[in-house]
């Protein structure tokens, strides 16, 4: 992968932080269930190798992993990386998962996975920054899903969670959230803890979008979009449609 994104991303300093403590957030918690439903709508078979994009420190890989299906995680947080392969060598794992640091705007697979995944926000959405405005950082989401689609073998699965701006909308009372309406940047403060305890203020910039962009993108980078719903990562995922009272859609598609 190319490294010139490969520095000084905000999420960065947040993931050092956090650490292994990041697990213990509410949206980790239902990674089993989560996972089957990956296996479900990726059509997934033991032996089948999937990508694993803004992995964290690699719960849905691992977890996958225990089931027999091969995984590559990518995080731009090298402290990520180095939590998930160090969980998966504890668990004689290493044969069936490995973890490595990269950008998702410059992934260089080419049809090399039998499905694709990026969740909880894990990659997808997070390239608005401060500069959103910014023609680098607007593209940024369609180079993550065009190098998401790129490593998928013909016939292979996406499935891509992204923060939902009618949400935003539909909550916008919520003060400690700021919503630019113009970018669909979601810009929220708030404190996180690392695995001692120790609290900072951190700052935390979220692309959203609608059904609609999130189709089009699909279709833009050579994918079959096939649905999307109303998910909330860690509480539900069991919605078979949209609605407003879900932070987040789950977009499934597949290259032709």
């Amino acid at each position: 992968m190319d490294s010139s994104h490969n520095q000084n991303h905000w999420f960065e300093p947040i993931a050092d932080h956090l650490q292994e403590a990041y697990l213990r957030y509410a949206f980790t918690q239902n990674t089993e269930k989560e996972v089957s439903h990956i296996v479900s709508s990726l059509n997934l078979k033991s032996g089948d190798r999937v990508l694993d994009v803004g992995c964290g420190p690699g719960r849905h890989s691992l977890e996958l992993a225990r089931r027999d299906i091969k995984c590559l995680g990518i995080d731009i947080s090298q402290q990520f990386v180095d939590l998930a392969n160090k969980s998966a060598v504890e668990e004689g794992l290493e044969e069936l998962v490995v973890f490595e640091r990269g950008d998702a705007r410059d992934l260089r697979f080419v049809e090399e996975f039998d499905g694709v995944v990026s969740l909880c926000e894990g990659a997808f959405g997070l390239q608005g920054g401060p500069a959103a405005l910014d023609a680098a950082n607007l593209m940024g989401d369609r180079s993550v899903m065009a190098g998401m689609a790129q490593a998928l073998k013909s016939g292979g699965r996406l499935l891509l969670a992204a923060f939902s701006a009618y949400f935003q909308i539909a909550h916008a009372s919520d003060d400690s959230n700021n919503f630019d309406l113009m970018t669909g940047v979601r810009h929220e403060v708030t404190k996180i803890k690392d695995p001692v305890g120790h609290e900072i203020s951190a700052d935390l910039w979220t692309t959203c979008f609608t059904p609609r962009e999130l189709w089009l993108m699909a279709q833009m980078v050579g994918l079959e979009p096939l649905t999307v719903r109303s998910v909330h990562s860690g509480e539900d995922w069991s919605a078979d449609s949209l609605n407003l009272d879900h932070a987040e859609f789950l977009l499934l598609a597949q290259r032709s």
